[in-house]
């Protein structure tokens, strides 16, 4: 998400100037923690206020190895959650302050690069004007806006010339907010932009990103990025605090549910809070406010060779990647475009083990093998010209379940082919439409007063454990559908999208589909202590015997059925037709597990209630909350189910 990497007190001293400050003392060398004085004795710290075109300065950081005796490349990241420095408990500016370690893994920092950190326009030490998610193109520019492909072309040109040392050669990286300066950075891209790594990058905010999926608000995430998340003057030499939103409750459930209304909710927020909350739910369909926001179609003239990454169980920003990815694809044939997909929540290919999430396993160290095998090769061919011992495939994807990964020649991959999972009677999955002629349906009571929640323990926030979460809890709902597949004789992949295809009814004017793909454990699941405590999550220990894991789910509001810019109401009773997009899986059901398939019209508060009364949300008043009765139709010419890719076996 454009979350931010801790909430943190800032303390700023710096004096500006046009030229660098000069490299740490030996009294502050003295000083700092060992960690720091281990990376000051191989690199020096400089700070530029770098001019950009339209006179706006753009505060950077730039390291530098103190071994002059080759070149070395320009490693960058663009940032809008501070190019400073996490030390004593506060984010810090000054030469003084070196981090413990440098670039996205050791290994780069041992190679040696000149790593460049900047403060995008706006925010912190910066000049200009900071935008949501910055317009590419812009008919008007407000003082002090800018562009971002623009702001890297000129940096980029300032570095070449004012740095000494370097070989020519330019690579950019970042995860999240930082992945979408990646991408908007190298649009008519800088000849000496060699490489560009977007990871988890925010691409369309309202596309299956941060703010909305299927036209459903991302509640729980953004209210609480947006209490921490907030403007303010730039550059100040003043303290900046993140401040955290007091729930006063352990339970994010009963804090939303209490205040009902979107409205009501954004009243228990501060003014400063509320500035960039507001626009977020304000438009609530697909209008021009987000579509001058979206990157993809600006995604041109790139020269760079590219490594787009993300995370199967990337609660934030699980459609970026494809996105920018495709988009890529599309519009700049010839370059080495590459996609790199593992079992990694938001941004955890970039530290830790990447062994498991809550109490899911994956039989390795994959974000090691990511930062070793995959990321640190990339910029090592393409910046300095080192042969990698294996060429990087077009697709690397983590296989879940079977815990293997893969290599692809395309997303998805040429040999999956689409197969539909049918609801049947008794609430039965399989592989055959229903045969049984007449009308035949399952039906729920949906009460936004009670809706289902996402996980099923208490927590504010958004747990990232949510994503594999066991869905026992919800299964046994009286307003939730539940279709489950025979025990497997055969392992069965899935690779590409999932896609509800479903035909419904309700009493109501308005509806959302919340449909989840689960895989069933067996009944006597060997698990292993570790597997049943689930990490340090939040998630209550488990048995994993019949344990429900989380494979994708998304839900659709049903008044964008047919357009996110036009939304209609429904016609009570009337049946209809829906096809939507749920996200991308590479997942194995394992022989002896169990596909299941579950149905609801809520999924609290990850996602904002639907008060099914057809109406402006935003605006909604409590009394527009009322119950529906949904109806999910299983017959001939009505056969609901779901649209999965299936691999061959034995791939």
């Amino acid at each position: 998400m454009r979350r931010p990497l801790s909430l943190l007190a800032l303390s700023l001293a710096l004096a500006f100037a046009s030229s660098p400050v000069l490299a740490t003392s030996a009294a502050q060398e003295a000083d700092a923690p060992a960690a720091k004085r281990k990376l000051s004795d191989t690199y020096t710290k400089y700070e530029y206020r770098i001019p950009m075109r339209d006179g706006v300065k753009l505060f950077t950081t730039v390291y530098v190895p103190k071994d002059a005796s080759r070149p070395y490349p320009f490693l960058m990241t663009r940032t809008p959650y501070s190019a400073g420095v996490h030390a004593e408990g506060e984010l810090r500016y000054g030469v003084q302050w070196m981090p413990g370690a440098i670039g996205p893994s050791r290994e780069f920092e041992d190679a040696g690069y000149i790593f460049v950190s900047q403060d995008v326009r706006g925010r912190y030490m910066s000049e200009g004007k900071w935008q949501e998610m910055t317009p590419h193109a812009q008919a008007k520019r407000a003082p002090g806006e800018g562009v971002e492909s623009e702001d890297m072309h000129d940096t980029v040109a300032w570095l070449l010339k004012n740095v000494p040392n370097n070989n020519g050669k330019v690579g950019i990286y970042g995860i999240s907010y930082p992945g979408f300066y990646t991408a908007a950075s190298i649009i008519d891209s800088h000849p000496a932009i060699k490489a560009a790594s977007p990871q988890a990058p925010v691409t369309d905010l309202y596309m299956g990103d941060d703010s909305y999926h299927g036209g459903a608000f991302m509640l729980a995430a953004n209210f609480g990025f947006y209490a921490a998340f907030t403007e303010a003057p730039n550059p100040t030499p003043l303290p900046k605090t993140w401040t955290g939103f007091d729930y006063g409750t352990t339970s994010g459930y009963d804090f939303f549910l209490k205040h009902l209304t979107l409205s009501n909710i954004a009243a228990s927020m501060s003014a400063e809070q509320r500035a960039l909350f507001m626009p977020n739910i304000e438009h609530d369909t697909y209008d021009a406010w987000w579509k001058a926001r979206a990157i993809a179609p600006h995604l041109k003239n790139i020269k760079a060779a590219v490594l787009t990454v993300g995370g199967w169980f990337d609660a934030e920003d699980p459609q970026g990647p494809f996105t920018t990815y495709g988009a890529i694809e599309k519009q700049n044939p010839g370059i080495v475009n590459s996609l790199v997909m593992g079992p990694w929540v938001h941004g955890g290919w970039a530290h830790g083990e990447g062994a498991r999430l809550g109490h899911v396993s994956f039989d390795g160290k994959t974000a090691e093998y990511f930062r070793k095998e995959l990321q640190f090769p990339f910029f090592e061919q393409h910046l300095k010209g080192v042969k990698p011992a294996a060429a990087i495939a077009e697709v690397t994807a983590f296989e879940t379940g079977s815990n293997v990964w893969r290599r692809y020649a395309a997303w998805p991959p040429v040999q999956a082919k689409p197969r539909t999972l049918y609801f049947g009677a008794d609430g039965k999955l399989g592989w055959t439409q229903p045969a049984a002629a007449g009308v035949a349906f399952d039906e729920y009571v949906a009460d936004p007063k009670k809706p289902v929640p996402f996980i099923g323990y208490p927590s504010t926030g958004m747990p990232k454990e949510y994503m594999v979460s066991d869905q026992r809890f919800a299964s046994t709902r009286p307003d939730v559908l539940v279709y489950e597949s025979e025990v497997l004789e055969e392992d069965v992949t899935i690779a590409g999208p999932v896609t509800p295809k479903l035909f419904v009814s309700t009493t109501g004017t308005d509806a959302d589909w919340v449909v989840k793909l689960i895989d069933v454990y067996p009944a006597a699941y060997p698990a292993t202590p570790s597997e049943r405590k689930g990490g340090d999550v939040g998630a209550p220990d488990v048995e994993m015997g019949g344990f429900q894991q989380l494979v994708r789910g998304n839900p659709l509001r049903g008044k964008f059925r047919n357009s996110f810019e036009k939304p209609e109401p429904f016609t009570p009773n009337k049946v209809e037709a829906l096809s939507f997009d749920i996200g991308q899986v590479n997942h194995t059901f394992r022989r002896g597990h169990r596909i299941m398939v579950q149905v609801q019209s809520s999924w609290f508060p990850l996602i904002d209630l639907n008060p099914q009364t057809f109406t402006h949300i935003p605006k909604a008043k409590p009394e527009d909350f009322v119950k529906a009765t949904q109806r999910v139709y299983r017959a001939p010419g009505q056969a609901s189910g779901l649209q999965v890719m299936v691999l061959p076996a034995g791939m």
